[in-house]
């Protein structure tokens, strides 16, 4: 191993693997001290330089100094190549680490190699990285060769590997998506302030822009909307709500709650809460399908938000003025200023500063003690009072379930039971027969005759051609009370 090939080797491995020449020297220089001790023991002290302009070697041995062939002489060739390459591996591990530890939250496009269990395994620039099903789009389905986009969620070492976990669940896909389809947020003209959002389903995205001259919503949705439907159509069809933010949250609120109209904001700042206040006709609108607007707006403001209208309102502050009031130690004016903060539950109340109470209603620690305990009490009785009227809804729908289940059930059996008993020739418009009148009488003309030859023992004188003149005469029978008795020909 002369010193140009040493310099040859380092550059190779520099420009090929893009680790740092000053890396590979090091690796090099362990690896020669990790081979001589092997030769000359673990306990004695081994030194061993390189020069980095000429590539010479230079080592010693408990204070000895080897000359550079007796170093490599010495030392085996081959079991410094392994620890060599096993150093260098490890280079290169760790500079692919650094590389991607960088890029986490930033989006990267890769194609995919396989798709099995649900989770995608993607190449990348220059490493396999991957794409588990709990960090997909909900609905999504991918398939082999697909390129995708996604953002580096975790980069972590396994061995001599690095693993690199995408994500296209995290936020920052959507702000990255954003930078890359709207200019005027890549030059910084807009800027994204927050971002809430519930994956496959909803987002919000709040912006604000530096040039009065520009609309920040509407440069983000595009002309005709062509904009944000790249960004939807990346994000499998997911609804993006453009938010013009603002530091107010009074006019933040209202904002992130769109499409609601928003009558008053009522802020609690003890509490972190803001009470929302909207007309009966807008109440499901702004909490949404299943809550999801109105959490949205919370996780994009930072502040709890309880959407009531006026009057559930009113109700809320007698009933909390009235519960605080029966409290030992709460008087009607400690129960409004707590009202007036905010509180309106036992459960508001159990998790107050107690310095706060205190300063609020010049008590003392123990009577801030005795107060919340009450308050934690009677919050545990309202929780399970809720829970006991769930289970017990629940068990009304489903017994409601079952018989709404019962009653179908029998309605069709019964309608099965009256379509297998009409004959294909029956006259459905012929007066039902009375119930004195005799079985032939019941029947239609084919029925009679076959009924008539099946009972000889009702009908013993009646031949078939008898019986069938019977059943058919009887079709035209007066009422019961004036029919013959079975067997017999109507009177002319």
């Amino acid at each position: 191993m002369n010193p140009a090939e040493i310099l040859r080797i380092v550059d190779a491995i520099h420009r090929d693997k893009n680790i740092e020449q000053e890396i590979v020297f090091e690796g090099i220089e362990a690896a020669l001290v990790s081979a001589a001790k092997k030769h000359y023991g673990e306990e004695a002290e081994i030194e061993v330089k390189i020069n980095r302009e000429d590539g010479s070697i230079t080592a010693s041995v408990d204070g000895e100094v080897l000359d550079s062939e007796e170093t490599v002489g010495r030392i085996g060739a081959q079991t410094a190549k392994q620890v060599m390459i096993q150093k260098i591996r490890e280079a290169e591990r760790d500079a692919l680490y650094d590389e991607y530890e960088e890029l986490i939250g930033h989006m990267v496009s890769g194609i995919i190699q396989r798709y099995d269990g649900g989770a995608a395994t993607v190449s990348l620039t220059n490493v396999e990285a991957i794409l588990p099903r709990s960090e997909q789009i909900p609905g999504e389905t991918h398939h082999a060769n697909e390129r995708v986009r996604a953002s580096v969620y975790e980069v972590r070492k396994a061995g001599s590997r690095v693993k690199v976990i995408l994500s296209r669940r995290s936020p920052s896909l959507v702000r990255r998506l954003f930078e890359q389809e709207i200019p005027e947020i890549a030059d910084g003209v807009i800027e994204i302030h927050g971002i809430s959002r519930e994956p496959g389903y909803r987002s919000k995205v709040g912006v604000t822009s530096s040039d009065a001259r520009v609309d920040c919503v509407g440069a983000c949705v595009g002309v005709r909307g062509n904009r944000i439907k790249n960004i939807v159509d990346e994000l499998a069809g997911e609804r993006i709500d453009i938010v013009r933010w603002d530091d107010d949250l009074e006019v933040l609120i209202p904002n992130s709650l769109s499409p609601a109209t928003v009558e008053q904001v009522i802020l609690c700042k003890m509490l972190g809460r803001a009470i929302v206040l909207v007309s009966e006709d807008q109440l499901s609108l702004a909490i949404g399908r299943r809550g999801q607007n109105v959490r949205l707006a919370s996780k994009l403001s930072g502040w709890d938000i309880e959407i009531m209208t006026q009057e559930e309102l009113a109700e809320s502050i007698d009933r909390a003025v009235d519960g605080f009031s029966e409290l030992e130690g709460v008087v009607t004016e400690l129960a409004e200023k707590l009202v007036e903060e905010g509180f309106l539950s036992y459960d508001d109340l159990s998790i107050i500063e107690p310095d706060d109470l205190m300063e609020m209603g010049g008590l003392s620690e123990e009577q801030v003690n005795v107060i919340v305990e009450q308050a934690e009490k009677r919050a545990e009785e309202a929780e399970a009072a809720a829970n006991a009227a769930r289970r017990k809804k629940r068990e009304q729908d489903r017994l409601q379930a079952e018989i709404a289940d019962a009653e179908a059930a029998a309605a069709k059996a019964q309608s099965e039971s009256g379509e297998g008993e009409q004959a294909p020739g029956e006259n459905a418009d012929a007066p039902p027969a009375d119930e004195g009148a005799s079985p032939a009488e019941n029947l239609p003309a084919g029925d009679a005759a076959q009924a008539s030859e099946e009972s000889e023992e009702e009908v013993p004188t009646e031949t078939a051609e008898e019986a069938e003149q019977v059943a058919a005469d009887a079709e035209q029978a007066p009422p019961a009370e004036q029919a013959p008795p079975a067997g017999q020909a109507p009177p002319a």
